[in-house]
Parts: C-alpha cells; structure tokens; sequence
C-alpha cells in the first residue's frame, strides 16, 4: 500500500489493526478521504501527515486508543466521507480516543468544516470562543469530556448549526439563550454538567431578587405581623410561667420576694438620696 501513491480514498474502519498509524500514508499525496476508525491504532498522529495538507479532505481516526495532546495543521478543506467524497461537506471525527489537554485554538482555521466530533475523550479546559469562527459548521460535539468554564455566547453566531452537544463535562453558568439555532436544541445537548444552568435544562439560574421566596413581601423575609404576635406572647407566657413556678415551690417564692424587696428598697435610698436636697 505504501507504493499506491494515487489512492484517494482509503478505509481500513472496523478491524483489529494495531499499533502505531504508518507514518508512510503521509506520502499518499492523492488522499482525499482517510477512514481509520475502530482499531487499535495508539500513539501520535504522524507528523507526514502535514504533507496532506492539501489533499486529505477528512480524517476519521473515531474510536481507537490515541491518547497524546491534540494539535493540528490547517487543511485547505475537508469533505465528509459516506462511501465517497461529497463535495462541499467536510468532517473530523476524533471520537472514542483518549485525547488529552486543552481543545486547540487552531480549530479557528478550519473555515470549511461541516462536521466536528471530540466527543469520548478526555479534554480540559475551555471552549474557545474562536469556534464561533467555524461559519459554515453544522454538527459540534464536545461531550463526555472534562471540559470546564462557561460555554462562549459567540457560538449564538453559528446559524447552521443543527447538532450541538456538550453533555457530561464540567461546565459552569448559563446556557446560551434560546435564539436562532440553539433554540433547537434539547436538555440533551447539555445534562451531565452539574453546574451549568438555564434553558432548556431544568435547573433555573438564581440572580438577584429571583432567589427570594415567593412569599416575600417588601418587608423582607421577617413577617413584621407574625415578629409583633410572638413578642407579645413572649410576654404574657413568661410571667404565667415565673408565677407558677413561684406558686409551685415555697422557698423560691420566699427567695423571689425577698430579692423584689432589696431591689426595690436600694432603689428607694438611691432616689432620695439623689434627688432630695440634703438638710
């Protein structure tokens, strides 16, 4: 195979290859569409594979055992791959591998691409914003990675999109509003991230006054009506329940009394000797 410089489309999916990807399919310079998904293939993708830059038209290396830090080479195009090439649709799909570290800012330069899938890896980081610069893409999956922060508002300005999942990562604050196309989107497209709320998911975001009981009045949380009751009652209650205990137990009641009269005899001195001029 490595002599069949004019293949074009090669799909070796679904078997039990293993090992590395060879680097010598960098020098297929008529490669259009590459098909290597479900095998065992680990390792680094090929640095020769820059060599096909302006050939290789998509790139499915879904389901395999890849496990290094994702980076990549702009390409001229990608064309999705069905049994052949199709003109003006476009794919990568990376899914099922054990790709590692952050999603890479390079992705910004692949203008073309239709179809994007990173999902079942284990990226970090945020999403970045620069994905809004995918104009033409339709299909974005993110999930089942560690991805965190906030999902970036510019993706609003994807108006072809029609598939958009980032379920079961670590992300945080709001979904974006539920205009143009995100407005088709499901609670499916973003369960499994414990802190991420809004539409459609089920979990309201809390802001401001919003957080308040509905019951609260402008008086606060403290009912001023029920705050009034209960002190009066205070009041009553408590000297019922001194005089009972008085009433009950004959040696506090002698001891209540004779505390009342001392108290109320040092006042009286006080008094007049404060208050009366002295002879």
């Amino acid at each position: 195979m490595e002599n069949m410089s004019l293949l074009s489309i090669l799909d070796i999916s679904s078997n039990t290859l293993s090992g590395g990807i060879p680097r010598w399919m960098g020098k297929m310079s008529n490669l259009e569409a590459l098909v290597m998904a479900n095998n065992h293939f680990e390792g680094l993708i090929p640095m020769e594979f820059c060599k096909l830059n302006y050939s290789l038209k998509f790139l499915d290396l879904s389901a395999n055992n890849i496990s290094v830090p994702i980076e990549f080479t702009v390409k001229s195009i990608s064309y999705f791959y069905k049994g052949r090439v199709l003109t003006y649709l476009s794919g990568i799909d990376l899914s099922c591998n054990k790709l590692t570290g952050e999603v890479p800012l390079q992705l910004q330069n692949f203008q073309y691409i239709i179809v994007l899938n990173f999902s079942h890896n284990s990226l970090i980081g945020p999403i970045p914003p620069t994905i809004s610069d995918l104009s033409q893409i339709e299909s974005l999956d993110f999930s089942h990675n560690h991805l965190s922060g906030n999902i970036p508002s510019q993706l609003l300005g994807l108006n072809f999109l029609s598939v958009f999942s980032v379920a079961y990562n670590n992300l945080s604050g709001t979904t974006p509003q539920m205009t143009g196309q995100f407005a088709t989107f499901k609670e499916s497209s973003y369960v499994g991230n414990p802190f991420l709320c809004g539409e459609p998911l089920p979990k309201n975001c809390s802001t401001g006054s919003s957080s308040m009981p509905r019951n609260a009045t402008d008086e606060g949380f403290l009912n001023m009506k029920v705050f009034y009751t209960s002190f009066v009652g205070s009041y009553i209650v408590m000297p019922l329940c001194i005089a009972i205990v008085l009433y009950i137990n004959p040696y506090w009641r002698q001891a209540w009394f004779y505390h009342v009269e001392a108290a109320t005899m040092s006042c009286y001195y006080f008094v007049l000797d404060n208050t009366l001029p002295k002879r």
